[in-house]
This record gives C-alpha cells, sequence and structure tokens, in this order.
C-alpha cells in the first residue's frame, strides 16, 4: 500500500524541466512579434481625406491634373506665338517675382499652373482666386519652361491694358518727364534690358514702333525683370501715330555712335546703336523746323542735325529719347521726328576701330543721363523760387 500511495503521487506531482548538468535548469523561452492592436473607430470621426484639396482647407481651391492631362503643353505652346497674343489677348508669365508684380500691378490670372501648394502662398490668394488653378508635376512644368531652372510656376494673364494698369506708388513718385522711344529693336535680351533701365531711371512711358520685337515675348519678359508692371509700354506703333502719343513742347534727341570729333552734320546718318537704316518703312515728312536734308542710298530724305557729346547740356523737360536698333539703326522718320522737334544727335564716344555700343548699353547711358540733368535742373528750378524776392 505504501508503494501505491508514492506511485499515485509521483503521478499527481507536476513535471518541472529536466536539470541541465551543473544543477541549472534549461528554460524554454518562445519569440513573438508585437502585436498592433487597432482600435474601433467611432461613427461620429470624419474619415482621413482621400485627396490633396478639401472644402474645409485653408487658402485656395484648386484643381490637381490627371495623369495624361495635356492642358499644360497646349497653353504654354500657343501662348508663346504673337499670333495668339495678339488675337486671343493672352500674355505667359513664369516665376514668382513677375507673377506677383502682375498682379500687384492690376493684371488679370486667367490660368496658374503650379507644383506645389506653397507656390500658392507667395502670392496675394484674393487676386488668384479669380484664376484657374491647377497642380501638376514639377516634371511637366520644367519640359515646358523656357528657365534653366524652372520655379514650378506658370501663369496664363490677360494682356494688360497700360491705361488701365495701376503702376506702383514709388514708380509714379519718381516718374521724370522723360520718354523713351524705341526704333527697330528686335533682340528680345536687348529690348527686355531697355525696359529695364527705362523703369529703373524714372521714365514716364515707353514708345517702341513697329519692327520692334513684341514685348510680351517671353524672353523679353525675363530680360525686363518686371519692368513691363512698373512703366507703361505702347507698342507696334508707326511713325505718323508717334506724335499724337508725346507731349506738347518735347524734344526728341537720337542716339549716336558716330566719331564725336567730327563736325556737327557731317556725318547725317546716325547709327543710333547701331547701323545705317537699310529699308526705311515710313517716308520723312517735311516740317517747317526740319533741318536741312539729304537723300541716302535708296532715295529717302534724311535730315542733318547737329550733334554734341551725351555728356553736355540738352535734356530739357520734356525731353524723349530715340534708341535704334544694332542691325537696322534708325529710321528716316525718326529723325525727321528729332529734326522738327529741335533735337539733337547724342554722340556716345567710343574708342576708335569699335563698331557700335549694344543697344541696351548705349539705352541706359543715355536715361540716367537725362535723369541726371533733369534733376539738377528742377533743382536749380526750385533754389530760384525759394529766392527772396527784392523789394
Amino acid at each position: 500500500m505504501a508503494a501505491l500511495g508514492r506511485a499515485w503521487r509521483a503521478l499527481l506531482r507536476p513535471r518541472g524541466p529536466r536539470a541541465e548538468p551543473g544543477g541549472r535548469r534549461g528554460v524554454r523561452a518562445l519569440r513573438r512579434s508585437p502585436v498592433r492592436v487597432l482600435q474601433p473607430q467611432s461613427p461620429a470621426e470624419p474619415p482621413p481625406p482621400a485627396a490633396e484639396r478639401s472644402a474645409a482647407a485653408p487658402g485656395p481651391r484648386y484643381e490637381k491634373a490627371a495623369p495624361g492631362d495635356r492642358r499644360l503643353g497646349k497653353v504654354v505652346t500657343i501662348a508663346k506665338s504673337k499670333k495668339f497674343r495678339d488675337n486671343h489677348g493672352k500674355v505667359l508669365l513664369e516665376g514668382h517675382r513677375l507673377i506677383k508684380d502682375a498682379l500687384a500691378a492690376g493684371a488679370v490670372p486667367q490660368t496658374l499652373f503650379f507644383s506645389t501648394v506653397g507656390h500658392l502662398k507667395l502670392l496675394p490668394e484674393a487676386e488668384i482666386k479669380r484664376a484657374s488653378l491647377v497642380k501638376v508635376k514639377f516634371e511637366d512644368i520644367k519640359t515646358w519652361s523656357d528657365l534653366v531652372t524652372p520655379q514650378g510656376l506658370l501663369g496664363i494673364f490677360s494682356k494688360p491694358d497700360p491705361a488701365k494698369m495701376s503702376y506702383p506708388a514709388a514708380q509714379l513718385a519718381n516718374s521724370l518727364p522723360l520718354l523713351l522711344i524705341c526704333d527697330n529693336i528686335r533682340d528680345p535680351g536687348n529690348l527686355g534690358t531697355i525696359l529695364r533701365s527705362a523703369a529703373g531711371a524714372g521714365c514716364e512711358k515707353v514708345l517702341l514702333t513697329k519692327g520692334c520685337v513684341d514685348p510680351w515675348e517671353p524672353k523679353v519678359l525675363r530680360a525686363g525683370m518686371g519692368a513691363h508692371f512698373r512703366v507703361p509700354i505702347i507698342a507696334n506703333l508707326d511713325w505718323e501715330s508717334v506724335p499724337t502719343n508725346l507731349p506738347a513742347g518735347i524734344q526728341v534727341c537720337v542716339a549716336d555712335n558716330n566719331d564725336p570729333d567730327a563736325p556737327a552734320g557731317s556725318t547725317p546718318v546716325p547709327r543710333g546703336a547701331g547701323s545705317a537704316p537699310a529699308s526705311p518703312k515710313a517716308p520723312m515728312k517735311s516740317s517747317p523746323k526740319a533741318a536741312p536734308e539729304h537723300e541716302d542710298e535708296e532715295g529717302a530724305a534724311i535730315p542733318e542735325l547737329a550733334a554734341q557729346h551725351y555728356c553736355e547740356d540738352w535734356a530739357q523737360a520734356p525731353v524723349a529719347v530715340v534708341i535704334g536698333g544694332e542691325t537696322h539703326g534708325l529710321s528716316p522718320a525718326a529723325l525727321g521726328l528729332a529734326a522738327s522737334t529741335g533735337g539733337k544727335r547724342l554722340l556716345i564716344p567710343v574708342v576708335p576701330g569699335v563698331d557700335s555700343l549694344n543697344s541696351a548699353i548705349a539705352a541706359g547711358i543715355l536715361l540716367f543721363e537725362a535723369k541726371r540733368q533733369l534733376l539738377r535742373r528742377h533743382k536749380q528750378e526750385d533754389g530760384r523760387q525759394k529766392l527772396p524776392v527784392p523789394g
């Protein structure tokens, strides 16, 4: 009985781990990965947004272009065409600086293409709400952009009307009775740089005659650095309509690169900032104030103008400066207009052997010299007005 009881107790006793040599007992553990416990979602909580745009999200509403959307390519392609710009009255602007200046001046946006929402935050929300906002991939903008390093922002705007623009207050406060007339400026980079100089010098307006490159061409806009929205630009004028865009009593002077030591009138065909006129389009009208004339190789009448160095006194308010292109130079009509207003040829001396100055360089020199002379004259007139009147 005693043996049977010991055997029964041995069966009921729980078996422990087998003892290892040295008296240690081995313990076997199971390695398990942690399990994430998901709490049930309350029906009252809104589901996470599945799209980038939400009606309750701050900022303007926009549309995300679907894969294969070709609107950007089509719009950019046609907007680079002068025919499209003229017929539809739309222009293409690229980059934060240019688009921001355009919006500040009152230009009307039609469509804005952007790669990230952050681009929209840099623009005035009240202005861009009027436009269609389309989010596209940066690679798509890079494909159609003319910039080496695109910023990811393109805009289609209504072609600005100078009469309806709101130019910066600082620009208007520093405006001078100084006008610029561009004649046959056909290089986009030159024209953009000239417009930038005109805005910097405080020109009242800029007139572009037929034969100049379109000021809303993308390369001109890039070189202008926002000048299009700081100074009025009146383009595509024929010479018959130029005087109607000038104030009464204005004196028109022309740029010249001829030999400064030559006697006045000995070189009657000024090179402006380039060469002599090749194929004049507008005949020169006779005027009682016009200087003596002679004919060029094609029989067009060209007046002889008195010449002087650009650094001498010549800027009397109001005054206009004509800059000719480097290829076609000044038109006979430009010389006729200068002669009829008592204008002069402004000589910019260069080292002998140098053919001519770049048009943009010549424009910058003359415009800022005109600014210096006008401000000095204005200061002198103010000083005379403040002198005590003798009793």
